[in-house]
């Protein structure tokens, strides 16, 4: 076995978890016909901006509930140099299911100046988390700002939650409301790198929900948010479309982008997971609109924290890397941490996280997804280039990355209950491997003259 390859693994039902072991133990010396997984590293395909989770009110209570110790061991788990080194992230304008209450940065009725405007309520909880999260991180993190809902009294249902839409008289303000909030964090010491439309603009949810049609969407970026950006001067920042589900991305997608006055103010198209797979549908807008961007802005699992599934990892990563094989540039997951009962939540909408803390023993509990998600974030850093693979193979998901060193770093997934064995071709090795059953590793070949 050459010197320049080195593994990376997480097996269920075993101590490894994110183990590095000798690439030996998994060598395969049969002669038999094995499945091919060719990396092609001519092929180079899109940049990595990189990988993370979400700031919510939740995840921000939970952590402020921990003594210095547990705060210093997730927050490393994280984004530490030695943990998932995560350098992206989510957070919420206004208040989203995971906060305790709805609220809102202006509740004043008809407030059109925001004269209220105020994020005092971000400075209990979710402030002094970000700062903590962000000062450990070795690359800046690159945080994505998105509303669930406007102020209740911009709502034509006078709400925040179950849906409704944005009053017409109030699209100028709401655009104008985005721009503080960006100002009015970065007065905090913290930089927005963009900001989406809306939060599933699709879906009326019991929580803070808010509708837009494709066409109400464009025309809102068109005529008041793009040109509010541009007024105050943060036409720098990135306006994210959509936000929601895979399944009509397409259509939303082509909408707003084939219009040009819109198209002009938009840098990509977010995506989430919780209608099916439909990857060709990314593959898609990426193939329409080759010059925009693909985003993964939210991906959990629904119905309860789901504590100890191994399923919860091989979700993430057949997303991961059916996404990022279809030009995604970023993979967000949701809540970092949630306590034992997938919450808090103000409607009882609750979820997994990849890290659990059980409240009540001051324990924190790593999901598969924790681990899983480092198999992709530890390796294919920022800046990496994705590479065309080819697997002749129904049972096992590969993908592979590029760095500036030359270093290929390629991730396989085996879902099945029993080994798997494949052979591993690139320019520079030609080697058989057995991959444990449920399990995921990641192959690091190393030699500058790879590329």
């Amino acid at each position: 076995m050459d010197k320049n390859i080195s593994i990376s693994i997480t097996a269920k039902d075993t101590n490894q978890k994110l183990k590095n072991i000798d690439p030996r133990k998994l060598f395969f010396p049969n002669n038999a016909e094995l499945p091919t997984l060719k990396i092609d590293v001519e092929q180079k395909k899109q940049t990595i901006l990189g990988f993370g989770g979400a700031f919510t009110e939740a995840s921000a209570y939970v952590y402020g509930k921990l003594d210095d110790n547990k705060k210093n061991e997730i927050i490393r788990a994280y984004f530490g140099k030695d943990g998932n080194q995560y350098n992206f992230a989510r957070t919420h304008i206004n208040s989203c299911d995971f906060s305790l209450g709805n609220y809102a940065y202006s509740e004043i009725p008809g407030d059109v100046e925001l004269e209220n405007f105020s994020i005092a309520r971000d400075k209990k909880w979710l402030i002094p988390f970000i700062k903590a999260c962000v000062s450990l991180a070795k690359d800046p993190v690159f945080i994505l700002a998105s509303p669930w809902s406007p102020p209740a009294w911009m709502k034509t249902n006078g709400e925040m939650n179950n849906g409704g839409k944005l009053i017409d008289k109030y699209h100028s303000t709401w655009a104008e409301y985005y721009c503080k909030y960006i100002y009015e964090y970065e007065k905090e010491g913290i930089d927005i790198w963009g900001i989406s439309v809306q939060n599933e603009p699709m879906a009326k949810q019991t929580w803070d929900s808010c509708i837009y049609t494709s066409e109400e969407e464009r025309d809102f970026i068109k005529n008041y948010l793009g040109p509010a950006l541009e007024k105050n001067n943060l036409m720098q920042k990135k306006l994210i479309i959509w936000d929601h589900n895979r399944d009509i991305m397409v259509e939303r997608a082509s909408t707003i982008l084939n219009d040009e006055e819109a198209s002009k103010y938009v840098w990509g198209t977010g995506f989430h997971w919780y209608n099916g797979d439909h990857f060709d549908a990314v593959q898609e807008v990426h193939d329409k609109f080759p010059d925009k961007n693909l985003i993964f802005t939210e991906g959990c699992q629904e119905n309860g924290p789901h504590i100890g599934s191994w399923a919860l990892g091989e979700r993430y990563a057949t997303s991961i890397i059916n996404d990022l094989n279809r030009w995604t540039v970023a993979w967000i997951d949701w809540n970092l941490i949630l306590n034992e009962k997938g919450g808090p939540n103000h409607v009882d909408n609750l979820c997994s996280a990849p890290i659990i803390v059980d409240t009540e023993k001051q324990d924190i509990l790593y999901q598969s997804s924790y681990y899983y998600l480092g198999h992709f974030s530890r390796f294919i850093k920022r800046g990496d280039r994705i590479v065309a693979t080819e697997l002749n193979s129904n049972d096992l998901l590969a993908l592979a990355s590029i760095d500036s060193k030359g270093t290929i770093n390629t991730v396989v997934m085996n879902k099945e209950e029993k080994a798997l064995g494949f052979k591993y071709v690139s320019k520079k090795n030609n080697k058989k491997f057995l991959i444990p059953a449920r399990s995921i590793v990641t192959i690091s070949e190393s030699k500058s003259d790879n590329n």
